[in-house]
């Protein structure tokens, strides 16, 4: 464990710009309800975007490259993804190639409906997995169709949550490879919160939030810090 945190830290150190560079882009998307990414040196793409259209951002990368979910969020744009009908998405997704088109446009077109509730639970004060429980669980009322426990936490850590990890396969692979956790074909939820409480656990002796800590992870694994 000592030699994992020891790289990290010292992936940290290199990037650490970019790391406070992109929280800083989330704390204001969660506090004001917009912000504007900005993904260079990784990508050349600057773009505004609310909290709505960061939820469907989520819902579009499940199984989907992260790289190419960003392309389409800054193509659509704020207003886009509020107003424009699902045939509309769901050509917009065909062209950029995404797998599965009409399925996302249509859990993006249902996750307007009751959008205003989940506003007003982020402000509630709650943890982020309370709000997350509250989006991903199936007996929840507000749960979003189409969000899972990955799911649901990246779009809080995308709006400024720190406490929550977002087990992604990249973040899976690191580790597995590190030896941290056994290698599972199926993530149930239970093992999602194992995986998580070993990074949780990793972060406190970096003196890291999870946050921060998929931002390195990410970057070891890619090369960039995206989100």
């Amino acid at each position: 464990m000592k030699r994992i945190v020891k790289d990290l830290l010292r992936t940290k150190g290199e990037i650490n710009p970019f790391i406070n560079a992109r929280l800083r882009e989330f704390k204001k998307l969660g506090t004001e309800g917009e912000t504007t990414f900005d993904f260079h040196p990784f990508l050349d793409l600057r773009f505004e975007a609310d909290l709505f259209s960061e939820l469907a951002f989520c819902l579009l990368t499940a199984n989907f490259p992260v790289d190419r979910g960003i392309y389409i969020q800054g193509f659509v744009g704020r207003e886009g993804f509020r107003t424009k009908k699902r045939g509309e998405l769901e050509s917009i997704l065909r062209d950029f190639g995404h797998r599965f088109p009409a399925q996302r446009a249509q859990r993006i077109v249902l996750a307007r409906e009751d959008f205003h509730k989940i506003e007003k639970l982020i402000g509630k004060g709650l943890t982020g997995p309370e709000v997350r429980e509250r989006l991903a669980n199936d007996r929840s009322d507000l749960k979003v169709y189409g969000l899972g426990y990955k799911e649901a936490s990246h779009f809080l850590r995308n709006i400024g949550f720190e406490d929550v990890a977002i087990i992604d396969r990249h973040l899976w692979r690191f580790l597995v490879r590190e030896g941290l956790i056994e290698d599972y074909r199926t993530l149930t939820s239970k093992r999602y919160l194992q995986a998580e409480e070993v990074l949780r656990k990793l972060g406190g002796m970096m003196g890291c939030t999870l946050a921060e800590l998929d931002l390195i992870i990410f970057h070891r694994m890619t090369g960039r810090v995206l989100k």
